[in-house]
Parts: structure tokens; C-alpha cells; sequence
């Protein structure tokens, strides 16, 4: 069964997987013998391997079974023996690993040539990718029904979801241009130099309706609350303009600074602003310490990405990273460069074409795992600065593979000083008031996804992450919560549809998640969305203009739970073969997992 070839192959192909995954369906489970158990465990991987390649092109199998820790390194000058053999699966690079020639192995592993960051390709719709339809305002959300039947009456739910998203997409189109460039409000938001060469300076401009008094302060002027006050707006916009001297930026790059305000409470106090793209723990010793405060970001030479994005695969091997608790040896967090010079290497050679990471974004509590996000620009400074993530992404992208953030827009952490809860002083701002806006697991702030200016944070949001670092692509955290106003909690899913389309699903996440994916697909063709959702949302990964949310994944999270428990809980011979197919193979006709 085992394919020969120059490169040793462990893996059938998934034609001939299938085939044998139909033999052992049938007779696997009749034998009590010894012999009887092994094929029960071969088969249950036979069976992952061929459920993962449903809806896949067919010459694409899974690689990199071993594990690196299993490999065996051959040193410089030792002879070839069957002890030091690599037996490594999928398309390696090769049987063996000659511990002297690894850095050229790495390098080798680059299927990408550098060039000039003006000189990247634009890339390209293939067939694979889902493309927006500009026919939009011409659907009534209806198409779905033609893959699943039973949503044939939910008609009217779905023309009403659709309708809120046409109308409220076309008032966007109407006040800012275009959804796409609502997105592009990171570049009017924050605190950035102005590229008005009539306006040279700094621009600060934040939105905070409820705050009586607002200032820019820092290291760059001895944080004087009162040199360099924002002017308010009717609509509750804040902006200050900062004058360059004598031809120069008058806050040095790398440098500290805060918003000082004065709340609607009448509180004075200090924020890091909301669209701040840097942010780091102040040092001991400082007022501010041991809180976050933000760092003005903007080097002599901006970074320029030199490998063109890769083309988005049609099958997916996604290896998920949490960067800062990928260190060997001493228990340190790891950093980006780090990774980049020694893990990622060795995801590109298991086989991999993708890599998700955890914990990006800022999170002033490292033991949430990156989920109680206080800065939601900002890329977290733990494991380094922001062009060490941007040499990351980069090098990532030298080996072909795409790169994916898994991005916290379900809730936020409920910090104040440091984060956006209570940012101007009141509790409605960026959230729902009242337990509307708390999630009671998770203790932390909802957002309100029916206001404009918490839109245009989103969205600009996915955008930033897109154009400035070059991510391919988005796992959505916590969809379940985004999509119903019980946040799922103590609810099982198993009454219908009328639990999808009901009161309380949440109308306003769902149009923001139908936007979201409209948008991200519009600028980066073959971006890559994935949703993190248990409640088996209908049309959850079917496109907007069918009446769908757009994504082109959900994520199978009863895959993992079920080899957990069939691993740590059971012993082979009570692994219930129907009970795994059925897991792995439950998926919504024409949404893919």
C-alpha cells in the first residue's frame, strides 16, 4: 500500500484511502483480536485523512505525520543506516536530514524570489475564491434555500437579514464612498503623521462623545496635560493637529504617550488611544507603571514586505501557533524572530500550507491565551516590535504559505485604563449597557454592533491587519457569541431552525458579519475567513449575495473535542467507528469546514 518513490511517501492517495476506509467500515469492528484493535486505530486515521479531503483537490494529501521530535538528524560524514532514516510523510524535502546542511535546507524551502515592495503583485481571483457579487442590490437573500430545503421556511428571516445588510451597506456607500473605504478609516484614526504636505505634523483623532476634555501628552513634551488639547465635533470626534518644527516630527519615533481627558463622569485621566497601533507596559519606575502605555511608532525607513502574498490554496493544512509559548529550553516567551528563524522553518517542512496565529493582538492578560484583547490595532509587544511580525508574515510568505490571525471582534477585555471599556466615561460607548453588553463566562464587554462608529472600528480593524501587515485571512473568535444576544450560552442547538432565526438572534452581529466578509473579500481576493462557531448557524459559509454570512470555513470544533476524549478517555477497543465517521463527516451540504 505504501507509495515508493525518491521521496518516501507514508500516505495513500485519497482515491485509494477511501477505498480501503470502505473495507475497514465493514469488517474492522468484528475482530476482538490484538490484531483487530490495530486496524481499528489504523482505520479511525484512514478516516481523518479521507474527511479531510472531501471537497479538496484530490492529489492533495495531508503531510507531516511525524511529529519533529521524531525525526533522526544525520551528522555530517555518518553512514546511511535504517536508524537514521527520516521517515517523513507528503511531499518532504527528502529522506533524510544532514544536521550539517539544514540552514541551506531552510533557505531552500523559499518557493518565493524577493523584490521590491512597489514591485509585489496584486493578487488574483482564482476559481476556488469567493468573489462578491456587484449585483447585490438586486438579491433578496433567498439562494440559500436552493442547497437546504428545510430553510424554506425561514424565507422571511432571510429576507429581512438581507434586507438590514442592503440598506445599511448602501446608507455606508452613501456617507462614506464605499465600504471599502469605511475600512480605510485607520488612516483618519490614531495618532499618525499627516501626509497632507499643506498640514506636515502630528494628527491625533479619536472618536469619545461623553469626554469633556481631551490632550495629547508624552515623553515628547515632559507629559504636560495641557500643551496640545483635541477640539470636539458634533458628532463626538476629537482632533488635534501638531505642526512639525524646524522640518521635524515633534514626537521621536519609539517614544511613549498617552490621551489626557477628562471623562463624562468628570474624572480626569489618562488613555491609550483607541485605534493606538503599538502599545508596551510602561517600565518600573515610570507614573504610568505598571499599566500600558502607547508607543508612537514611526521608524526613519518603513518597512517594506519583499515576497509576494501566496495564492490561496484550494485544500487548507492549517498549523495553529501561539508564538509567545513556542520557546524551547528556558521558559521565556518566545519572539517573532525567533519563530521566523526556527519554528517556521519547520512548519513549512511538515508539510503545512498555512499557519494561524493566536494572540496577536494587544492583551494586557497573557493567561487568557490572547482573547481579552485591550488594543485591538496594536500587535502584541511581548514577542516584539511591530516590523519584527511584518519580517514574520514576510518570511511566511517566501515559503508559500498563507497567514492567518485569529481575530477577537466577539468581545473585548473589560480594562479601562489601558483597554476601550468606559473609554470616555460612560458604559455605552464601544458596548451594549447593562448585561446586554457583559458576557457572564467570559467577564468581558460586548460590543454594539448597530452603531456606526463601532462599524467603522471593526471593519477598519480587519482592514489594518490586511494592508498594513499583509495577513491572508481571519479566523473569527467566538461567532457563537457574536450571533445571538444569549451568546449561546446554556443553549444546545437542537430545536430547529427556529432557535437560528428567532428573537434571539442577534440581526445587527449578523449584518456586521455579512459586511465584514463582504469587505475583506472585496480588497483581498482569496482572502481566507474562517468562523469559530458550535451552534451550526444555516448559511454560515455560504456567500452574502445568497443570503449567506460570507465565510468560506467554519471551523469543526468537535473534531478535536472528540479525538481528546477518545484518546485521554477510552482505550482502543471502544472507539466507535460510526460515532467518529459520523463526527468527522457532519458538515452543512455546501459549506465547508
Amino acid at each position: 500500500c505504501v507509495h515508493r518513490s525518491r521521496r518516501a511517501s507514508w500516505f495513500l492517495s485519497p482515491q485509494s484511502r477511501q477505498q480501503l476506509v470502505a473495507l475497514l467500515l465493514t469488517d474492522m469492528t468484528r475482530s476482538s483480536t490484538a490484531a483487530g484493535h490495530a486496524i481499528l486505530v489504523i482505520g479511525s486515521l484512514l478516516v481523518l485523512f479521507t474527511a479531510m479531503n472531501i471537497e479538496t483537490e484530490a492529489t492533495m494529501a495531508p503531510t507531516g505525520f511525524l511529529p519533529s521530535s521524531l525525526r533522526i538528524k544525520k551528522a555530517p560524514g555518518a553512514s546511511l543506516s535504517f536508524s537514521n532514516l527520516n521517515l517523513r510523510g507528503g511531499h518532504g524535502d527528502g529522506t533524510i536530514v544532514d544536521a550539517g546542511d539544514q540552514a541551506a535546507k531552510d533557505q531552500a524551502i523559499r518557493v518565493g524570489a524577493k523584490k521590491s515592495g512597489k514591485d509585489l503583485a496584486v493578487p488574483q481571483y482564482m476559481p476556488w475564491h469567493q468573489i462578491p457579487d456587484q449585483n447585490w442590490k438586486t438579491k433578496d437573500g433567498c439562494e440559500v434555500i436552493k442547497w437546504d430545503q428545510g430553510l424554506d421556511g425561514c424565507k422571511g428571516g432571510l429576507q429581512y437579514r438581507y434586507g438590514k445588510y442592503k440598506e445599511l451597506k448602501q446608507r455606508i456607500i452613501d456617507v462614506e464612498g464605499s465600504l471599502e473605504n469605511f475600512a480605510l478609516s485607520y488612516k483618519r484614526f490614531g495618532v499618525f503623521r499627516s501626509e497632507d504636505p499643506a498640514m506636515p505634523g502630528i494628527i491625533g483623532r479619536e472618536w469619545a462623545p461623553g469626554a469633556t476634555y481631551m490632550a495629547l501628552f508624552g515623553d515628547f513634551n515632559g507629559w504636560n496635560r495641557g500643551q496640545y488639547p483635541y477640539k470636539k465635533d458634533e458628532f463626538g470626534i476629537w482632533t488635534v493637529h501638531i505642526p512639525d518644527v524646524d522640518g521635524k516630527c515633534i514626537i521621536p519615533h519609539d517614544t511613549r504617550y498617552k490621551i489626557a481627558m477628562t471623562t463624562a463622569t468628570g474624572e480626569e485621566t489618562t488613555r491609550i488611544p483607541a485605534w493606538a497601533n503599538y502599545a508596551v507596559q510602561a517600565p518600573k519606575g515610570s507614573p504610568t507603571h505598571p499599566d500600558y502605555d502607547s508607543v508612537f511608532w514611526n521608524p526613519p525607513k518603513k518597512y517594506e514586505f519583499q515576497y509576494e502574498l501566496p495564492v490561496t490554496p484550494r485544500s487548507l493544512r492549517i498549523y495553529e501557533a501561539h508564538v509567545g509559548m513556542s520557546s524551547t529550553g528556558e521558559p521565556n516567551i518566545n519572539t517573532y524572530d525567533i519563530f521566523r528563524e526556527t519554528i517556521l522553518p519547520r512548519i513549512k517542512r511538515l508539510g503545512y500550507n498555512a499557519i494561524q496565529f493566536m494572540a496577536i493582538q494587544e492583551h494586557p492578560y497573557y493567561a487568557s491565551f490572547g482573547y481579552h484583547i485591550a488594543n485591538l490595532f496594536a500587535a502584541s509587544s511581548r514577542c516584539g516590535d511591530p516590523d519584527s511580525l511584518k519580517r514574520l508574515i514576510d518570511e511566511a510568505h517566501a515559503m508559500g504559505m498563507s497567514v492567518l490571525l485569529d481575530v477577537v471582534h466577539s468581545h473585548a477585555a473589560k480594562n479601562v485604563i489601558d483597554g476601550i471599556n468606559h473609554f470616555d466615561g460612560t458604559p455605552h460607548q464601544y458596548f451594549h449597557e447593562g448585561p446586554e453588553g457583559y458576557h457572564s463566562l467570559w467577564d468581558s464587554r460586548i460590543f454594539n454592533y448597530s452603531h456606526w462608529e463601532v462599524l467603522r472600528f471593526l471593519l477598519s480593524n480587519l482592514r489594518w491587519w490586511l494592508d498594513e501587515y499583509k495577513f491572508d485571512g481571519f479566523r473569527f473568535d467566538g461567532v457563537t457569541s457574536i450571533l445571538y444576544k444569549h451568546h449561546g450560552i446554556g443553549h444546545c442547538f437542537v430545536n430547529g431552525y427556529g432557535e437560528y432565526f428567532g428573537l434571539s438572534t442577534d440581526i445587527d452581529a449578523c449584518v456586521y458579519l455579512m459586511l465584514a466578509n463582504d469587505m475583506i473579500h472585496t480588497i483581498r481576493p482569496g482572502c481566507i475567513s474562517i468562523a469559530e462557531d458550535v451552534s451550526g448557524m444555516p448559511t454560515l459559509c455560504r456567500p452574502v449575495h445568497e443570503g449567506g454570512f460570507g465565510f468560506d470555513y467554519r471551523l469543526a470544533m468537535a473534531a478535536p473535542d472528540m479525538w481528546i476524549k477518545l484518546l485521554k478517555e477510552m482505550t482502543d477497543d471502544q472507539w466507535d467507528m460510526g460515532y467518529i465517521v459520523h463526527t468527522l463527516t457532519n458538515r452543512r451540504y455546501k459549506e465547508k469546514v
